[in-house]
């Protein structure tokens, strides 16, 4: 016979092992996820394989936990599946394959319509056709697009980043039919991977992280923090290629270039202004 005191003894034992195991499966998903951020990589090549739409929604929902300025949450996203429209897309995005391939296209935007709206009806003056509102939304927007990448991520999905749709707002906004306080922010193309390309490579830390102040930085702690992005071989090609000194006149001269920057810079503030954030 289980006496009570033997009895709580037990229960006492496994409430303790499925506690521990708990802490474990936690902590292996907290690793398996900085393995996964670590590891990520652009996807530009899919399986011909569906993205499940009750799958897509729960990451979409899930995502939206991310935070937002007053929880107003300012953002909205568009999705795409049929090729007809990802095809009427592909040319604001200069025509890259994954767009007309990819089973998804996502377009995440700032949209300070629905709030609007909702003061309008709600009896309230709403004060939002202005460019810090514009900012704030954008902040949103983006902080939802990433949080939704790092859970499709972790579903075995792949995504690449379309920074396109801020170059040609307006092809964007005319296919998508956007009204008015709506701005397209980012594309991401999503799928099953059918490849695995290398990663990219990325400046060390230290480029990046500042204690207490900004330190500027020096001639000497330049060549130190892109001599290993200088030392590939790949882009050591890239320099011979378009005939060029330097990797950074890759850049300046070929890849983003000053006349591509001021045009493309005059169309964003001319949808800008079309869209209603600015007079």
């Amino acid at each position: 016979m289980v006496t009570f005191q033997k009895w709580k003894l037990r229960n006492n034992i496994t409430l303790k092992k499925r506690i521990t195991i708990s802490i474990l499966l936690l902590y292996l998903q907290k690793k398996d996820m900085i393995e996964s951020v670590k590891n990520r990589r652009s996807i530009r090549k899919y399986k011909q394989q569906d993205v499940d739409p009750n799958l897509l929604n729960d990451l979409l929902s899930t995502a939206s936990r991310v935070s937002t300025i007053g929880n107003m949450q300012v953002y909205s996203v568009v999705v795409t599946r049929d090729a007809e429209m990802k095809a009427k897309l592909a040319p604001a995005h200069f025509n890259q394959p994954m767009v007309k391939r990819a089973p998804v296209v996502l377009t995440f935007c700032a949209d300070f319509n629905r709030f609007t709206k909702w003061c309008e009806f709600r009896n309230a003056k709403p004060g939002y056709a202005n460019f810090l509102s514009f900012m704030n939304a954008a902040t949103d927007a983006l902080l939802y697009t990433q949080n939704f990448c790092t859970l499709a991520e972790e579903e075995g999905l792949g995504i690449c980043y379309l920074g396109t749709v801020i170059y040609n707002p307006q092809q964007i906004i005319e296919t998508l039919h956007l009204p008015n306080l709506v701005f397209p922010i980012a594309t991401i193309t999503l799928g099953y991977p059918d490849e695995c390309p290398a990663q990219p490579d990325r400046l060390p830390i230290e480029a990046i992280v500042h204690e207490e102040r900004y330190c500027d930085y020096t001639s000497e702690m330049i060549d130190k923090l892109y001599a290993f992005k200088e030392s590939l071989p790949e882009n050591k090609q890239f320099i011979a290629e378009n005939n060029k000194e330097t990797l950074a006149q890759v850049f300046t001269d070929v890849r983003y270039k000053k006349n591509d920057n001021e045009f493309m810079s005059d169309n964003f503030f001319k949808a800008l202004k079309q869209q209603g954030f600015i007079e």
